[in-house]
């Protein structure tokens, strides 16, 4: 809902927890800027790969420097990870960046046609997520970046 109130988007309808599925949506206005669809569908990616690193990389200091096994250290990770598996965009999400990118790219828009590997992407990962790849993905993001930078 952010990235429609920074684009000026009216927000018609928002669910930010569910149960089932989806976990959440929000319904908002159209647009035939590409630059906002792009940002609407994609910025959750972005926030919650970055919130994913934020909150595990100084929970994991002390586990791996100081060998000190703290409960909050471990919900920690389980919050960051948890919301690094969160990241994936809907395959909804795929579809309007994928609709929108098909006009614009005939404007030579240089993010439309950087989206079109991206928009695949996240079709596979949505198809591959009975394998567990968005947990893969949160933990490569939440423990894997962390032990990269401190090994």
């Amino acid at each position: 809902m952010f990235f429609c109130r920074l684009r000026k988007l009216a927000v018609f309808d928002a669910c930010y927890f569910s149960l089932g599925n989806p976990s959440g949506y929000v319904i908002h206005e159209g647009t035939t800027n590409f630059n906002s669809t792009f940002l609407v569908s994609m910025g959750p990616f972005f926030v919650n790969t970055i919130l994913c690193l934020l909150i595990c990389l100084p929970a994991y200091m002390p586990i791996k420097f100081f060998n000190l096994d703290h409960p909050l250290s471990y919900f920690l990770i389980w919050l960051g990870v948890s919301i690094g598996m969160h990241a994936i965009p809907s395959n909804q999400d795929a579809d309007n960046v994928f609709q929108q990118a098909k006009i614009s790219v005939k404007d030579k828009n240089i993010l439309a046609i950087l989206s079109f590997p991206i928009v695949g992407l996240i079709y596979l990962f949505n198809i591959f997520r009975i394998f567990w790849v968005d947990a893969i993905y949160g933990v490569a993001i939440g423990i894997g970046i962390p032990s990269l930078i401190f090994n």
